[in-house]
């Protein structure tokens, strides 16, 4: 009667397991569905709320290239900058840890240029 007992009990658990493997699935594919759904609605949305043509000029292209230029040319002279600087910073808190404020600044400035450029772009995308 024991050993029953115990073979009901992990038939029990096993049926249990089961289950919440099966309700896994199950929220995983809703999961999957509600996200495809979105996905499609967004991806036709730009259909039906397209007003008419727009009138894409010379100065429009060149504005936009202006602005990926500037974006891009400062990321990469930021990463220089700090790709320089934070090593140096690494190697300058090692020795004194009081130094870290004078660190943090010089890893900063070389960050500032990344903004500085993005901000170009920002200010070119308005103007367009």
């Amino acid at each position: 009667m024991r050993t029953d007992n115990k073979f009901f009990t992990l038939r029990t658990r096993l049926e249990e397991i089961t289950m919440k493997k099966n309700g896994m699935k199950k929220t995983l594919r809703s999961a999957f569905l509600l996200t495809l759904t979105f996905a499609l609605a967004c991806a036709f949305s730009g259909v039906a709320f397209a007003e008419g043509e727009t009138v894409q000029t010379a100065s429009n292209g060149l504005g936009l290239i202006a602005a990926a230029l500037s974006t891009g040319i400062a990321g990469i002279g930021a990463g220089i900058a700090v790709g320089a600087g934070a090593p140096a910073a690494i190697g300058a808190l090692t020795e004194d840890p009081k130094s870290f404020g004078k660190s943090l600044i010089f890893v900063a400035l070389g960050e500032g240029i990344a903004l500085y450029g993005m901000l170009v772009s920002i200010l070119i995308l308005s103007k367009i």
